[in-house]
This record gives structure tokens, C-alpha cells and sequence, in this order.
């Protein structure tokens, strides 16, 4: 601990030395004493902290926090995977003027990353070296719109990791863009020059191709070539060992989608440096996992296993893969607690079902392999937190829910494991010494148990077998074969109208501002009850087509994009559906141009219209929303507001929206929250919404400094960007006594910040009731939600169901010794289930009434059994006085069921042990039922499965059963000629 302070004191001391923020002079960098080559280790987080103040205090950077590992509005990112995925907007070009985000030209943070899926898939290798990980923190500045390039960039580099961090300028090397010159791409020369000029050898500078030195954001977008900083390991000892430690990336062209390259509009400086790799050079560490960020978390696995210590053994020198189970366990719990704090709990699809398999990784290693008790890994939560807390607060906000869901998780799987195990085990019993493991089991385990393939590959070849790889890739190509037939048979979706980054970069080229939307807050609420919409004239500033080409005119029909220079339509945004409507030209005032929707790209509103006739650059037009439209996205907008005030109101503050959409005809919100809600709780959450709903509340909304809001007690702020200023909108208090500096409005109403439109008083939203409920994921609840008419349409249908459920139950509670009025009464109670699961109805009286019916139909097939064994006890004593004793008894019996006639074949062969009974039961209209069951002594010989087989199929049916008991239907009118057939049958085998 005084090395790590010691450590800690030297990295503050050396960036005190730096007065406050200038660009440095050339000869700048020579006036900051060196670190002494032999400091002492540096503890991660003061390695952190080193870098943020550098970049802070020497070069004015603006320090951002992570961003939460779950991406924002990315839908082809499963996790934030690295430093710049929070700058996407800005380097799309798409980001919002009025946003902060937008005014970002240089700044530095230490983002959480997770590398599990995609391009960038780390899961596999963790534990089987020493350097992977599935969660790590990349060290990052940018510098944006050209604020400064390669030479600012490359010296800054230089200066931290030789003067601030004391690395010897001779450990350290560097690479460059080589060029590529079948994409007309010279080599970056350029990068070279600056290296050479700080001094590095030319030795240590060397040049690389694409796939190491040219980086892509993905198959499409900013990239741009890169140079890298590595480290030595060898220190001068044969040959270099080198790691790369530096990734700056100098964001010049964007890949099209035709694979072609263009330069972008502006130029961008995108760096990463892993803190866990940095860490390990400065601490004189040959591994990831002897630093301080993990040696916690390792001491703590051996003193709660009964593992030996951790050696840091890898391959064939990790005797029963103990280091790497130790490095797995160490790694992933750090992963799901990062995570599980940013509201990714494991699921079913996506990021949550990869979350899953990190979970059931952890354990299988920690159980198995550590020998550690039940409930181990979560025990490991508080380490992470007191490595990690200071960094990422919300690591200490969510520490007891993560170390609920890990426990939770770790007692489920445990017995899936258990399972598969066995399975396994059975499975190797029957192979020969070389058959491979069958790939048909490896999937069943782990589609049916949830185990991951990979850990299924692992546990096999820990016992020297190896799996059939081949067979899984056909298995695996055959459900990718059928999930792309299935997306084929989808209806074709439209193309979609957008503006690209080089649209964007043309329009602020040319100095067009961004539409003007204010309008769309244009409404009014008469003395009648009714709103008022403003219309708003406009001119075309631009035409584009389907394939995004800006054309002059359009007409005949055609589906094109529309920039105006001001618009009242609300474009998609914020979880709100966008307007609709129709424009009109000036002077074509019979023509109506309807409006399909709009969208926002970087401040510029795309509007889809549909042309009937010409539409012209320069035309001069009038909007008009559909009111009826927007009036119900407003009902929603502010639905969902309340919904989410109320929620938290019964579940506590720490109640966190995770997502929202709506339109006019429903809301969808999702919730996190550790349990279903309750019927109970969800009728208050209702209740408390009506309250608000009929105190008719004024709903408040003003603009003002984003600044203003931080303070805000109760004031949520979700994972978004927000404009500067922003709009706050309040029900029943004024804003500005909302932002008051004493103020607590904001914990007793709704509060939020919000681009939406919505209702200027909560009575026109009439009622609200909550009609769906289901698990996205563990930890999050989706909520479907209707108002107005429809939430009373659905109190209605609800009080229907309840009145003959209610009917229902007293016809049960008379009791009935009449089997078909039992059976109908089944029925009954089973179309009532049906019903009750599918109506649109609130949810907590749905839950309630499935509770109800569930108790009803097992009383109802508690009473037709019952009866049945009744009826079956009479029929018995009538066939056995009718049938002398013999070795079958074939007869036709009037049966109410088919169950019935099983219960009667098994009564008569238990009271007349040795012989074998088929018996037929006419139906109407034509249908007949048959059951059948043979003497033991008579099998195998003769099998109820082909006795029946053999009558069913005479009357063009099917059987199923055993060799003992067997039934079946078919349909005849002749069932006497049935019987003989089964007379015949019976001799024959007897």
C-alpha cells in the first residue's frame, strides 16, 4: 500500500510541475523532469487518474464519463466495445447541434468495454492466456472537426508515456500505415516524419498494411489509417516481445457501402490504450492478471476454494486448467458486475443471453474446477466493487442487486449442470475408444440446458475427448439456413431514406442551418377541450431520392425525402413515434402531398412524402399534422411520463426506465426491476395515474440551461444525449419552481427531461390501464399500456371475464354427478383461460383470473376423474357379467371419454389377471374411440401398440402407446366388423 501511495504521489507531483493548460512550444516537452527509471509500481488507479489529468491539465481536454457498456440508439451493437462508441454521432455527422456532444472538440475519458460478440469476440480465449479479457477499460482522447491532428496527437502520446509514466524510450516502438494502393491509399508517410522527429529510431518505426495498421469502425463508416505504440518485454534480451499498448487512429475517409472509400468531411483523432496492458507494463508485470486489478480478486478465490494458490500457468503447465478456471472466474465476475450495474442482466437474446453465458462460464469453472461452494461467486461482487467503485459509481449504487441476481443465477444453473454433466458422462460410457462426441447431444445441451457450446467443448476436451466439429457446423449452418428462409418469407422491407455523413458534411459545407423545428410545440388547448395545431410555411431547401441522391424534382408518385427550413412535424425520436400529415404547395392548394413521416439526422429533419404531383427545390409549402395523430402520441407522451413517476412511487427510487415507445395506439415501457410486479402493485401504479389523471394537472414545460437540471433532486437522467437547453417537462408544478434551489417538487411528481409533445393537462388522457406484462430479460420488465377508450374498452372486457369466471366457480361449487356437464364445465373453464390469456385487458385483473381458473380446472379434472373412476367401476361389473372368463374381452361400450375407456381396460384386466381387453366406444357422428391393454404373460408376443395399430388403421386412424397399454380413434360406421377384426388379431398371436 505505501509503494502504491508513494507511486500515486509521483504521477500528481509530475503533472503539478505542468502550469495551467497551453499548447506547448516545440521545445515544450524538454522542460518536464523525467520519472526516475525505476519508480515505484503505480497502482491502476493512479495509472488512471495520470492519464485523464494529463490530458486535462497539459491540453485542455474535457474530462466525459464512461458511457454505460449498453450501447445508445445501436442497434448492430450488442456492447459498448470500445473508447469511441459514444462518439459515433459526431463522426457520423448525425449528432444534434443543440447537444453537448456537439460541442465537444477535444476530451479524454476511461471507457468500460466489453468484448464478447461480433467482430471483436474475446470469450473463448479468456483463461487460456494471459492477456484476454472480456471486460476492459480503454484509455482515450479525441479531437474533433480537425481540432488537432497527427503531429498533436503522436507528440502527446510520446510525451505521457516517457515523462509522465517514466517508459524507456528504448522499450518502446511504433508501426504505421504502409499504404494500399488498390484503394488509391498512399503510405502515411506523414506519421512516420513525426515519429522520426521526436526521436525515435527509424529502426523502431515500421510500416504495415491494412490489417494492422488501417482501422474501420465496421463494414461501413469513419476509419482511416492508424499508427500504434508498442512495448518491449525483452528489455534488450533477444529478440523484441512486443505488445501494443497505443492504438491513434486519424479518422479520414468513410467506408461506403459498396466497399469504396471517401474522404470525410472533417478529420478526427480517435485513441484507445488498454489501462489493464498499461498497468501491467508499469507495475513490470508480464501478465494482465498479476496486477492489482486482478490479484484481489485472485487472492480472494483461493481463500473461499478449496483450489491450490494461483501459479499463472498456462497449456500443458496448468495441471487440471486450475490457473485458468482462477483467471475465467477472476475476469468474468468483473464482466457481469460492470455490466449488471449498467442494467445488462442475463436473458434470452442478444446481450442479455451473452451475459448469460459469461454468468454459467464463471460458475461452471468456479464449482467444478475451484471445488467453491454454492453462492462463491457473488461473493466476489464486493472486491470488484472496491477495486472498480471509485471509478464507475454505479459499481457501488447496484452492489447488493448484483449480488442478488448472481446468486439467483448461480443456484439455477448449478442444477442444469448437474444434469448436463451426467448426460455427458452417460454419453462417453457408450462411445468406442476414437468416435468423437455426438454433435446432436453437444446442441441438445445446449439449446435444452442452456449450457454454452463452448463450455460444453471445454469440459470435453478436459476429459481428452474431442467433439464432432464438423457435425456441429452443418447443425449450426442448418438453424442459420432456417432462421434465413424464415426472414425471407418476411415481406421486403422499404428502403429507407436517410442522410450519410457526406450528406450531413455537404450541407454544413454549404452553410445551411439546421431545421428549424420549433414549431412543432405550436398548440393550443381551447375553453372547449379541444387543442388547437398551428400550421407553418416553409420553403424546400432540398430533394432527395430513395437512394439518398439530392435531385431537384420529384412527381409521378414517387417516394423521396424532403429537407425544409422549418417544420412543425415531430421527427421519431425519444421513444415517440414521429407525425404524419400532408404538405400542400402555394398555388396547388387542391393537391395534398401526404407526409409519411420524419426523421432527424445531426439537426437536420428528413421528411418521407409521397408525390402525386411535382414537387421543386425553392417550392413554397404549408404543413399540416394530423391532429388526430399527433393528439394521440400526446396522450401517450404524457401517459408515459406519469406511468414511469408512478412506478417509482411504488417501487422505489431506484426504479430505472430502461426504454419507451409510443404511438398513438399504445405505449410499450420498459422497467428495471428484480420481480414481476405484483396484482396488487400494479392496480396502485394505476391508481395512482387515475388520481393525477383526474386532478386534470396543468403539464408544464420550458426550456432551459442543461446545467440548471444536474442539481435537480428526483430528476431522472437517462442513458441520452440531451440538447443544451433542454426541455423540462413537469405535471402540476411550474418548472421554474421545479428548479428552485430548495426545491423537492421533483420527488412527488413527474419531472423529466423530454423533446416530446404532450398534452398541456392530464385529463384529456381520460384512463390508463396496463394490459401487458412479460420479462425482456432478468431484471427488466416490459410494460404495455392503453388510454382513453381503449383502457376503458379493456376495464370492460375484464369485468366480462370476471362475471363468468365468478359464474363459473358457483356452477363448480354445486356439484355434479353427470360426467358430460363435468367435462363440459372443463371445457368451459379452459376457453375461459384461453380467453383471459390473449384479450386486451389490465394485467393485474389477468393475473388474477388465471390464478382463479388455474385453481378451477384443477378441480374440474379432479371431478371428471373422479366420476370417471365411477362410471368405470359400473361399466367393469356389466362387461365382466356379460363376458365369461377367456383370454380377451373385445366389446364395444358407450364412453363419454376416451380416458373413461382406458380406466374400464384397466379394470377389467386387474380384476381378471391373464386376460387381454379391446374395447371400441361409437361417437358421433362416425367417430370411435379405442383403448386397449394385454395380459403381461402375453407380451412380447402380443403388444397392445399393434393390436391397436391394427384396428385403428382399419378405420383410417392412428394408435399410440406401449406394449402393455395402448389407445387410438379412428372413424367407421361398422363397429361390429371393428370388433371381429380385433377377434381375428387376438387368435392369430394367442
Amino acid at each position: 500500500m505505501a509503494a502504491a501511495l508513494a507511486a500515486t504521489g509521483r504521477l500528481q507531483q509530475a503533472l503539478r510541475r505542468v502550469p495551467a493548460w497551453k499548447r506547448p512550444c516545440s521545445g515544450a516537452r524538454t522542460r518536464h523532469r523525467q520519472l526516475s527509471s525505476s519508480p515505484p509500481q503505480p497502482s491502476a488507479s493512479a495509472v488512471r487518474t495520470a492519464f485523464l489529468h494529463f490530458f486535462r491539465d497539459r491540453y485542455g481536454h474535457q474530462l466525459v464519463p464512461s458511457a454505460s457498456v449498453r450501447p445508445r440508439s445501436d442497434p448492430g451493437l450488442l456492447f459498448v466495445n470500445a473508447g469511441m462508441n459514444q462518439f459515433k454521432p459526431i463522426f457520423l455527422g448525425t449528432v444534434d447541434p443543440r447537444s453537448e456532444l456537439a460541442r465537444f472538440r477535444r476530451v479524454a475519458n476511461s471507457q468500460k468495454c466489453v468484448r464478447t460478440g461480433g467482430k471483436h469476440n474475446d470469450l473463448e480465449d479468456v483463461g487460456r492466456d494471459l492477456s484476454h479479457h472480456t471486460f476492459f477499460e480503454m484509455l482515450g482522447n479525441w479531437a474533433f472537426g480537425g481540432e488537432y491532428f497527427k503531429e498533436e496527437a503522436c507528440s502527446m502520446a510520446w510525451e505521457l508515456l516517457t515523462q509522465v509514466y517514466g517508459i524507456p524510450q528504448d522499450r518502446l516502438w511504433v508501426t504505421y500505415f504502409d499504404g494500399n494502393p488498390s484503394e488509391g491509399l498512399a503510405p502515411d508517410y506523414e506519421s512516420r516524419d513525426i515519429w522520426l522527429s521526436l526521436g525515435v529510431p527509424s529502426t523502431r518505426v515500421l510500416p504495415f498494411g491494412s490489417m494492422e495498421n488501417f482501422w474501420e469502425m465496421g463494414e461501413t463508416g469513419p476509419c482511416g489509417p492508424c499508427t500504434e505504440i508498442h512495448y518491449d518485454l525483452s528489455a534488450g534480451v533477444g529478440p523484441p516481445q512486443l505488445v501494443e499498448l497505443w492504438n491513434l487512429v486519424f479518422m479520414q475517409y468513410n467506408r461506403e457501402a459498396d466497399r469504396s472509400l471517401q474522404p470525410l468531411p472533417q478529420r478526427h483523432v480517435d485513441t484507445g490504450m488498454g489501462l489493464e496492458r498499461l498497468v501491467a507494463v508499469l507495475q513490470n508485470k508480464h501478465s494482465t492478471y498479476d496486477t492489482d486489478l486482478f490479484s484481489p480478486l485472485l487472492t480472494a478465490i483461493h481463500q473461499g476454494c478449496r483450489a491450490p494458490p494461483y501459479q499463472g500457468h498456462v497449456g500443458v503447465a496448468d495441471k487440471g486448467r486450475i490457473d485458468m478456471a482462477y483467471r475465467v472466474v477472476a475476469d468474468h465476475v468483473r464482466t457481469l458486475s460492470i455490466c449488471m450495474a449498467d442494467g445488462v442482466y442475463p436473458g434470452m437474446t442478444g446481450a442479455s443471453l451473452i451475459l448469460r453465458q459469461i454468468l454459467r462460464r464463471a460458475i461452471r469453472f468456479s464449482s467444478e474446477v475451484l471445488q467453491a461452494p454454492p453462492g462463491f461467486l457473488s461473493s466476489l461482487v464486493p472486491i470488484v466493487v472496491e477495486i472498480l467503485g471509485d471509478a464507475y459509481p454505479e459499481l457501488q449504487k447496484n452492489r447488493s442487486q448484483i449480488v442478488s441476481l448472481i446468486t439467483e443465477e448461480e443456484g439455477a444453473f448449478l442444477s442444469c449442470l448437474e444434469r448436463g454433466r451426467r448426460i455427458i458422462e452417460r454419453t462417453l460410457s457408450q462411445l468406442g475408444p476414437s468416435e468423437l462426441f455426438p454433435a446432436e447431444v453437444a446442441w441438445s445441451l445446449s439449446g435444452n440446458l442452456g449450457l454454452p457450446l463452448d463450455l460444453v467443448g471445454l469440459m470435453l476436451e478436459e476429459k481428452g475427448i474431442q467433439l464432432d466439429s464438423a457435425g456441429l457446423q452443418q447443425l449450426s449452418q442448418e438453424e442459420a439456413q432456417r432462421r434465413s428462409q424464415a426472414q425471407q418469407a418476411k415481406p421486403a422491407e422499404k428502403l429507407e431514406l436517410c442522410l450519410d455523413v457526406h450528406a450531413l458534411g455537404h450541407l454544413r459545407k454549404q452553410g445551411v442551418p439546421p431545421t428549424d423545428d420549433s414549431s412543432k410545440y405550436n398548440y393550443s388547448l381551447l375553453p372547449n377541450g379541444c387543442y388547437e395545431f398551428g400550421t407553418c410555411e416553409a420553403e424546400i431547401i432540398r430533394l432527395y431520392s430513395l437512394d439518398g441522391v439530392a435531385i431537384d424534382s420529384v412527381g409521378g408518385g414517387q417516394r423521396c425525402g424532403l429537407l425544409l427550413d422549418k417544420t412543425c412535424f415531430y421527427a421519431e425520436q425519444g421513444g415517440q413515434a414521429s407525425d404524419r400529415g400532408y404538405l400542400i404547395c402555394k398555388g396547388q392548394q387542391d393537391v395534398l402531398f401526404p407526409v409519411i413521416g420524419a426523421q432527424t439526422y445531426g439537426g437536420f429533419i428528413l421528411h418521407e412524402v409521397i408525390a402525386p404531383e411535382t414537387l421543386k427545390v425553392g417550392d413554397q409549402v404549408q404543413l399540416y399534422v394530423d391532429e388526430e395523430w399527433r393528439l394521440g402520441c400526446m396522450k401517450k407522451h404524457t401517459a408515459t411520463h406519469l406511468l414511469s413517476w408512478a412506478l417509482r412511487q411504488e417501487l422505489g427510487p431506484g426504479t430505472e426506465q430502461c426504454g419507451s415507445h409510443l404511438s398513438p395506439e399504445r405505449l410499450r415501457f420498459d422497467v428495471s426491476t428484480l420481480a414481476s410486479l405484483t396484482p396488487k402493485q400494479l392496480q396502485t401504479v394505476e391508481k395512482t395515474i387515475q388520481e393525477a389523471v383526474g386532478r386534470d394537472e396543468p403539464v408544464y414545460m420550458a426550456e432551459v440551461a442543461l446545467e440548471l437540471t444536474t442539481q435537480v433532486p428526483g430528476l431522472r437522467s437517462l442513458n441520452e444525449i440531451y440538447p443544451d437547453p433542454v426541455r423540462v417537462v413537469s405535471v402540476g408544478v411550474p418548472v421554474a419552481s421545479v428548479l428552485a434551489p430548495t426545491s423537492q417538487a421533483a420527488l412527488h411528481t413527474s419531472v423529466e427531461l423530454c423533446c416530446g409533445t404532450h398534452l398541456l393537462r392530464t385529463g384529456a388522457i381520460g384512463d390508463l390501464t396496463i394490459v401487458g406484462e412479460r420479462q425482456l430479460s432478468k431484471g427488466i420488465i416490459r410494460l404495455v399500456a392503453v388510454t382513453g377508450e381503449q383502457a376503458q374498452q379493456a376495464r370492460d372486457v375484464g369485468q366480462n371475464l370476471a362475471e363468468e369466471v365468478e359464474a363459473t366457480v358457483a356452477r363448480l361449487s354445486q356439484g355434479n354427478q353427470d360426467i358430460r356437464m363435468a367435462q363440459q364445465l372443463s371445457k368451459d373453464v379452459g376457453r375461459l383461460s384461453d380467453t383471459v390469456d390473449t384479450v386486451v385487458m389490465p394485467q393485474w385483473q389477468r393475473r388474477e383470473l388465471q390464478a382463479v381458473l388455474k385453481k378451477l380446472q384443477r378441480r374440474a379434472n379432479t371431478a371428471i376423474r373422479k366420476l370417471e373412476v365411477e362410471l368405470a367401476t359400473a361399466k367393469t361389473q356389466e362387461l365382466l357379467e356379460r363376458h365369461p372368463v377367456g383370454p380377451f374381452i373385445i366389446d364395444a361400450v358407450p364412453a363419454e371419454s376416451l380416458s373413461l375407456l382406458v380406466k374400464v381396460a384397466k379394470q377389467l384386466c386387474e380384476q381378471v389377471p391373464g386376460t387381454s381387453v379391446l374395447l371400441l366406444s361409437a361417437q358421433a357422428p362416425g367417430k370411435v374411440l379405442c383403448a386397449c391393454q394385454v395380459a403381461q404373460d402375453a407380451v412380447p408376443t402380443f403388444t397392445a401398440e399393434t393390436w391397436a395399430s391394427v384396428v385403428c388403421s382399419q378405420m383410417g386412424g392412428k394408435a399410440w402407446g406401449s406394449r402393455v397399454v395402448a389407445q387410438g380413434t379412428g372413424n367407421t360406421g361398422d363397429v361390429e366388423a371393428m370388433l371381429n377384426i380385433a377377434r381375428s388379431f387376438a387368435l392369430s398371436q394367442l
